[in-house]
């Protein structure tokens, strides 16, 4: 019956996290145990007591100055006056750009969003067709939840009771390399997507040295962020308060763009954005102990064991159903209520070292916001972009492709997690 009452609410457009507590409430019903009502406000509220997510309204405010002090500007202008004679320079800028705020963000559907206002809108001034400037820049997207800091490795930190910090550093090489793959697949497509329009070029006022300065002094936020957590100087929620300083200082005093007066808008839009997450986190984490309580769990790890006993084809098994699953279930949603589940299975009957098990599962479900029915970052990129859904859902491809070969590549070689 809990199945079934989730499958009808999800289906009749409810948001995820009312799915996910009316399906708790539809069990208790039925199950009899109403008497259980008693304990939903404390497992509510200890899901959402930890200092760790803190970090999370903390790197949305982040984002929020980025843009609105011309941050997020800086540092496209900055890389693009380099590259204004190598063919296709814009495609180039469109993803170092997304690799910058990616280490500043940690949010891919506040990345999708930023840079599909900003970079899709240049990308067609300059010749390059809609649908291939929205799906490069949504593919891009994608590198917000691996590069540190990420949303998702914070909750799969918390969950999971493990070093965050690691968590980010396990994200940097995967990052790189899905970074390269979009690169390259972008260039290769380049090309035919592009008819040059006259007057099109780029052209900046004053010399290359002073366009970038602005830029650079912007790259020190990202600094404080993975240096400060590298150099154990702060934990990640600590490292996201001194960013924050930093670009206050950027946008108010350096070059005066952020007035005083628009950081209570900034701090509204923060709490409504980051309610929506912990919100969904509470619901999520109140679901899961419907499903722990049903041993729906143990039954699931009996399952799997009866498949195999090779951790690789484990973890193979893990991503083709997490790929199923990111379809339809919210990815943060989805990480909530099967960490618990799967983690213990990976770690004691299969020897899974827990930081590789997290950062397949991120990259998994990442996939999700560009997968319909319920990809939140695909249906961003095409009502910003005005590009229709399944268009871009075609011109995607590629890009999904080449994010599988990268989870791939995590699995068979878990090295590439511990660079330093």
């Amino acid at each position: 019956m809990t199945g079934l009452s989730f499958l009808a609410l999800m289906l009749s457009g409810m948001p995820i996290a009312f799915v996910l507590i009316g399906s708790t409430l539809v069990f208790l019903f039925f199950a009899g145990k109403l008497q259980l009502l008693s304990a939903l406000p404390q497992i509510a509220f200890g899901s959402v007591e930890n200092f760790d997510l803190l970090a999370i309204p903390l790197f949305v405010l982040l984002g929020e100055i980025m843009n609105e002090s011309g941050l997020t500007r800086r540092i496209i202008i900055a890389v693009r006056v380099w590259l204004t004679r190598v063919p296709h320079n814009l495609v180039i800028v469109n993803l170092i750009s997304n690799l910058a705020l990616a280490a500043i963000m940690g949010s891919a559907t506040a990345q999708m969003a930023v840079m599909t206002r900003v970079v899709v809108p240049e990308m067609e001034k300059d010749g390059y067709d809609r649908g291939y400037s929205a799906s490069l820049t949504a593919a891009a997207g994608l590198l917000g939840p691996i590069i540190p800091p990420s949303m998702i490795f914070i909750i799969f930190g918390v969950i999971a009771q493990v070093s965050i910090a690691d968590m980010f550093t396990a994200g940097i090489v995967p990052g790189f390399v899905l970074f390269a793959f979009i690169l390259v697949l972008a260039l290769l497509q380049a090309r035919k997507n592009h008819t040059p329009i006259e007057g099109g070029a780029f052209h900046v006022a004053g010399s290359r040295i002073a366009a970038t300065i602005p830029g650079l002094a912007t790259m020190t936020i990202p600094a404080v962020i993975v240096g400060g957590i590298s150099f154990g100087l702060f934990t990640p929620t600590e490292s996201s308060a001194a960013a924050i300083v930093v670009a206050l200082f950027f946008g108010i005093v350096v070059f005066r763009e952020l007035p005083l007066a628009s950081l209570p808008r900034l701090i509204d839009r923060t709490v409504g954005n980051s309610a929506v997450v912990l919100f969904l986190i509470l619901a999520a984490k109140i679901f899961g102990w419907v499903l722990t309580f049903n041993q729906i769990p143990q039954h699931v790890a009996d399952f799997i064991v009866s498949l195999t006993d090779n951790p690789t084809v484990f973890l193979l098994l893990i991503v083709l159903f997490l790929s199923l699953v990111g379809m339809f279930l919210d990815g943060i949603a989805a990480l909530i209520i099967l960490t618990p589940i799967l983690l213990p299975v990976a770690i004691k009957q299969y020897g899974i070292d827990p930081i590789q098990f997290g950062v397949v599962t991120g990259l998994t479900l990442v996939l999700g916001l560009l997968t319909p029915p319920v990809g939140t970052g695909l249906y961003i990129a095409a009502a910003l972009s005005n590009v229709s859904i399944m268009k871009l859902s075609r011109l995607l491809l590629p890009y999904v492709a080449a994010t599988f070969v990268v989870i791939l590549m995590v699995v068979f070689m878990p090295w590439m997690l511990r660079p330093f």
